[in-house]
């Protein structure tokens, strides 16, 4: 008589069997992955497999040039109008699935997670029960003031803080800079490398214009060839859309500001919140300038992605197309 196999047994152990191939996956097996339909392409050279993703610094730290965004497991989904997608989740990730997500992670060459100092005590357990090494990037989105989720992050290990983009961009609306200045210089009091981030590319220019300097920059990029994207014509000037479907309304004018920037830029929104495909997304972040990409990824895309960042990161002709030389 077959054993019986309830339905908690039965996802635990697709689980293991899906994360072990996964790993187990050889390096032509994950090119497979990260190749489009149709599309023929040569087995890389047997001595690829297992190869690390490059990496750059941000003050002292050695980051991967591609990782981790925190908004999957945040429960900021950026869904449009799917009003239950946020909620969804946040069900997915537990704390036990956060784990292995980091694990693999870790295991796929991406060293570091941008994230809400919400999610320090998962960061900490995960650290601490699984001898996990990933470094944490906090954007300080926390409490009534910038310098309350600062203070929260720092206490909390987060290894670089950032004013975060949504923050930026009001405080430059309201004529408040200062604000992000006093921000920066609070973090510097306590000798932990700090950052500014932005939607809006007024945010970066005005804080430039001001003479703040921040140790990285953490700046949307994605181009508005999907969908979803507002009209260009419909489009406010030097701000975002009213729906939540576009992070990043003049992707060229970035472009071209951002090669005057000396130093390192986080590219996110890279894919337009899942309307673009890793390896558009990635290679428009890359070859426009971008040190350093930011995604957003489940479990069951981190070894895709990471192949494909690999994979154009590894491109000999790469630094020829980049308007803006490496600042890290």
């Amino acid at each position: 008589m077959a054993r019986k196999i309830d339905r908690r047994n039965f996802m635990k152990r697709s689980l293991v069997l899906s994360t072990g191939a996964a790993l187990a996956a050889s390096f032509e097996e994950e090119a497979l992955l990260a190749r489009p339909a149709g599309e023929a392409s040569p087995s890389p050279p047997a001595k690829e497999a297992g190869k690390g993703l490059p990496v750059g610094r941000i003050g002292s730290l050695k980051v991967s040039r591609l990782f981790c965004g925190g908004n999957l497991i945040g429960g900021w989904a950026h869904s449009r109008d799917l009003v239950y997608v946020s909620e969804l989740v946040k069900a997915y990730h537990t704390d036990e699935k956060v784990f292995e997500t980091l694990e693999l992670a870790e295991r796929s060459g991406i060293n570091a997670v941008l994230t809400n100092p919400r999610s320090d005590a998962v960061i900490n357990r995960y650290w601490k029960e699984r001898g996990g090494k990933i470094q944490w990037i906090s954007d300080c989105a926390w409490g009534p003031d910038i310098q309350t989720g600062i203070q929260r992050s720092i206490d909390s290990g987060a290894h670089a803080v950032y004013v975060q983009g949504g923050i930026a961009d009001a405080a430059v609306r309201q004529g408040k800079v200062g604000l992000i200045g006093e921000a920066l210089e609070f973090i510097r009091k306590q000798k932990v490398t700090g950052g500014i981030g932005a939607h809006c590319l007024e945010t970066v220019q005005a804080c430039v214009d001001a003479g703040l300097d921040p140790d990285f920059w953490v700046k949307t990029l994605h181009t508005d060839k999907y969908w979803s994207a507002t009209p260009e014509a419909d489009r406010p000037a030097g701000d975002l859309p009213p729906h939540d479907n576009m992070w990043c309304t003049q992707p060229e004018t970035t472009i071209e500001y951002m090669k005057s920037i000396r130093k390192p830029w986080i590219a996110f929104k890279v894919l337009a919140a899942g309307a673009i495909h890793p390896r558009d997304g990635f290679r428009f972040a890359f070859e426009s300038g971008a040190d350093f990409v930011c995604a957003g990824m489940f479990d069951f895309q981190l070894v895709e992605d990471a192949v494909i960042a690999r994979r154009i990161l590894g491109e000999p002709d790469l630094d020829r197309k980049r308007p803006r030389p490496w600042t890290a």
